[in-house]
């Protein structure tokens, strides 16, 4: 047992005794030691290399330097590969034109991501769960484009070309390249990100201060200057308890539910339809604590070190969600897919979107569910899952444009809505993303015909029968509210739909 955890770890095996003590994976391990190490180094690092006391130049290299200090621990020789992808994009971005930089960057990033993801799938270890070092190279790949598009949009665009959203992102000199590998690298995102914006990233490191003033409870300023930023100790404190519950509660019930029954022919022979729906959404439900762990210690990280404010609200209490990658309440009581996309792994949505929907003229909900599944790996379940997410965020659409207008005459028809759309969206997502956990192609299509593909069979006929007006017809419709800054507009990649309101601190950012 212990050889097979050392020879799945390419890392430190310093930990080693504390991986058989507890009987977890050495690399997991490795992981969550390395990202508690994160948490303390992030608060040395705002309190004793704060922009007030330190250079920019000195703040890059120390974020950068560390990151590749946890990248070499938890993945050895591996981390390499964090240097030439970033190496071989930056290469690119110096040598090539402007106009056309950002297509050789997207190519080459994502090549050379599942170049990485297929060897290591098809040559090292199939069905590996554990963490592996092609996962920060995901986040890196979205670092890598997003930047390269937004040095095109500013570079070699004019701004009447631009959506408000390319306009508040461009980037409008090329980064050093040190600046580029703290981007990439960085100690506060190399294991799990998440991802953000360049111009955000920068911001925080310089220290420049979006908001001159704290608003009151009414919206309005109150007139007295605040410091850079506020403390985000209530804000990473919140967010490890529930780092805390959660990974208490996948540990507790992870196991009690496994997925793999939803697939056991003695258990499909002997449940009832009825109870095959239910323990398929229990086991589901009991898959996702663990993301919630790794992406909320991760946001916490970010704001321990300064990064991750977001302005204030309108109470006039401080937000720390500028890079934050869910929202577990609205995840769990979802009404409809597109809030479920809209709150699940929010920042891959953002560049899901910016990379692709807003820029593919034919068919953009497709092409953005496909490269999304590049994105994600070479597992063939992976490529099911979005592809049948193709067909029920378009039934979705349909449902959403045609069917809700006529429970919106009194509050007793939208309860009974939503409480509808709950049940259908939650059974919806769970069907869906059953071959993103089993990863073959055989448990994956047993399942579907243990459902008799109702789902897919069910939202085909739903986008046939209910009409949808194509998306640039819908776009010239007047909306009832516009986003009110631009770098954090509508989370999901695959639908239109309205931005959540934002601070006024970033409204008077977009004024200037």
């Amino acid at each position: 047992m212990a050889t097979e955890t050392i020879s799945s770890c390419t890392g430190s095996s310093l930990l080693q005794p504390i991986s058989e003590i507890i009987n977890l994976p050495l690399d997991q391990v490795n992981f969550v030691a390395c990202q508690l190490f994160a948490l303390l180094t992030a608060f040395w690092f705002r309190l004793y290399l704060h922009p007030s006391k330190t250079s920019p130049f000195l703040r890059h290299l120390v974020a950068t330097l560390l990151g590749f200090h946890f990248a070499l621990f938890c993945f050895g020789w591996y981390a390499l590969h964090f240097l030439v992808q970033s190496g071989i994009t930056y290469s690119i971005m110096i040598l090539a034109g402007v106009e056309h930089m950002h297509k050789y960057c997207f190519v080459v990033a994502l090549g050379y991501l599942s170049f990485c993801q297929i060897t290591r799938v098809y040559v090292f270890d199939y069905g590996m769960y554990s963490a592996d070092f092609t996962g920060p190279m995901m986040v890196i790949t979205q670092k890598i484009t997003s930047l390269a598009f937004e040095i095109h949009d500013g570079m070699a665009r004019k701004d009447e070309q631009l959506t408000p959203s390319q306009r508040y992102l461009a980037v409008r000199r090329m980064p050093s390249l040190l600046e580029y590998m703290s981007y990439n690298c960085n100690f506060m995102g190399i294991l799990a990100g998440p991802t953000c914006s360049y111009k955000d990233y920068i911001t925080f490191i310089e220290g420049s201060a979006p908001c001159p003033k704290h608003p009151e409870a009414n919206g309005k300023s109150n007139g007295k200057r605040r410091q850079s930023e506020p403390s985000p100790r209530v804000a990473v404190v919140h967010k490890l308890c529930t780092c805390a519950v959660s990974l208490l509660v996948f540990l507790s019930v992870c196991k009690v539910f496994p997925v793999e029954r939803n697939i056991d022919d003695d258990f499909i022979a002997a449940t009832p339809f009825y109870g095959q729906v239910l323990y398929l959404y229990l086991s589901m439900l009991t898959t996702r604590p663990k993301y919630y762990f790794v992406w909320t210690l991760a946001d916490a990280i970010n704001n321990a070190a300064g990064f991750g404010f977001n302005g204030y609200s309108a109470d006039g209490s401080p937000r720390w969600d500028l890079i934050s990658n869910l929202r577990i309440l609205d995840i769990e009581f979802a009404t409809s897919f597109k809030m479920f996309l809209d709150n699940w792994n929010i920042q891959t949505a953002h560049w899901l979107k910016r990379v692709c929907y807003e820029r593919c003229p034919y068919h953009p909900t497709a092409a953005t569910f496909l490269l999304s599944a590049m994105w994600h790996g070479a597992y063939p379940g992976y490529y099911l899952t979005f592809l049948t997410g193709i067909v029920v965020t378009l039934a979705a659409r349909a449902v959403r444009h045609n069917v809700r207008p006529y429970f919106l005459g009194s509050a007793a028809h939208k309860l009974l809505y939503d409480i509808i759309t709950w049940a259908g969206t939650q059974i919806a997502i769970c069907y869906t993303v059953v071959p993103f956990v089993l990863l073959s192609v055989a448990p994956s299509l047993k399942f579907y015909r243990s459902w008799c593909f109702c789902v897919h069979i069910g939202c085909l006929l739903l986008v046939l029968a209910l009409p949808v007006k194509p998306r640039h017809l819908r776009a010239k419709e007047p909306r009832s509210s516009e986003p009110q800054n631009p770098s954090q507009e509508g989370h999901a990649p695959t639908q239109e739909g309205h931005a959540p309101t934002d601070s006024n601190c970033n409204q008077k950012e977009k004024a200037t």
